[in-house]
């Protein structure tokens, strides 16, 4: 089975960083606001800016009523957007408590 990775089978002299145990509370406590920050983000982005989709349609881009615009494009770009952002974000914090990867 190509491609999957056994527990394990990492690199034998690749040690898990050190870290005590304040600073894992820390680096738990900035990874799980982030995360937090996501899902918030998600929801906004895929339920509340619809449930004002139907008032929005009177305006008009290109030619589509706005409200089916955000449904539809506003929504993804928003998601794509975050995660990108997520990732950068998430890198940052590892960096910060010396558990980033290579």
């Amino acid at each position: 089975m190509a491609g999957i990775v056994e527990p394990g089978s990492g690199s034998p002299n690749a040690a898990p960083p050190d870290v005590d145990a304040a600073t894992g509370v820390a680096y738990w406590k900035k990874t799980s606001n982030l995360m937090w920050l996501m899902l918030a983000i998600w929801f906004v982005a895929g339920f509340f800016i619809h449930i004002f989709a139907p008032s929005l349609n009177t305006i008009h881009v290109f030619g589509f009523p706005l409200g089916f615009y955000m449904a539809a494009q506003g929504s993804l770009i928003i998601f794509v957007v975050q995660l990108f952002w997520f990732a950068k974000r998430q890198n940052e914090i590892d960096e910060e408590f010396g558990v980033a990867e290579e």
